[in-house]
């Protein structure tokens, strides 16, 4: 039986995938485990009663699961591994962090208007963190040769970071992080990312608030 799933709805296509990164990442999950599943696409800016009644925060993704409704990409990931435990995606607890402080650093770089404030480096010094773990952990994926669960995390992140920042600042993960680019290039690659993915477009509208702020 498929499993219901709600999600982000594109600004202004109400047919189409949103651009919520935290959304993509379950909906990965769901696609390397092969589970059956049917979004319901959800307006956030206009939510329908019936998905208040059954996400009362509005917060998407939320999936049900055992007859319950359950929030927090966390949360549902943790639960799909142990419902559905295989193909496996557990992430090593010693990796489980690789690359969490990415998606914080490039949100600031983004809405930030003062070249001077650091906050370039900032996200240099995450994504150089990521290239060097990368380097000394045979890859190509962050716990090795298996994608898991830390990877299909940081992937929809590391896609916004490139759409966004290359859209409204012209800038790209700097040619020297050799290891983060292609691990960036072998996760968008996977057949999972293809199918989960908003189009770039709407990656760049879904920004346009928060960079004109």
């Amino acid at each position: 039986m498929a499993l219901d799933i709600c999600v982000k709805v594109a600004v202004g296509a109400p047919d189409v995938l949103g651009d919520c990164p935290f959304s993509q990442r379950v909906l990965l999950t769901l696609e390397e485990k092969k589970l059956p599943y049917k979004t319901h696409l959800i307006n956030v800016s206009d939510k329908p009663q019936w998905f208040l009644d059954i996400s009362p925060e509005g917060k998407v993704p939320v999936v049900k699961l055992d007859g319950k409704w359950v929030a927090d990409s966390d949360v549902i990931v943790g639960l799909l591994e142990e419902k559905y435990p295989e193909p496996s995606l557990k992430t090593p607890p010693e990796f489980a962090s690789v690359g969490s402080k990415i998606f914080g650093a490039f949100v600031t770089f983004l809405k930030s208007k003062d070249a001077n404030d650091g906050s370039e480096k900032a996200l240099v010094d995450e994504l150089e963190a990521l290239e060097n773990h990368l380097k000394t952990h045979s890859g190509p994926f962050v716990a090795g040769e298996k994608i898991t669960a830390v990877d299909l995390s940081l992937a929809p992140k590391l896609y916004h970071l490139e759409v966004a920042l290359g859209h409204y600042k012209n800038w790209s993960v700097p040619e020297s992080l050799t290891s983060v680019r292609n691990y960036a290039k072998a996760l968008f690659s996977r057949e999972s990312f293809e199918k989960t993915k908003a189009k770039k477009e709407i990656v760049v509208a879904g920004w346009e608030s928060k960079v004109n702020a």
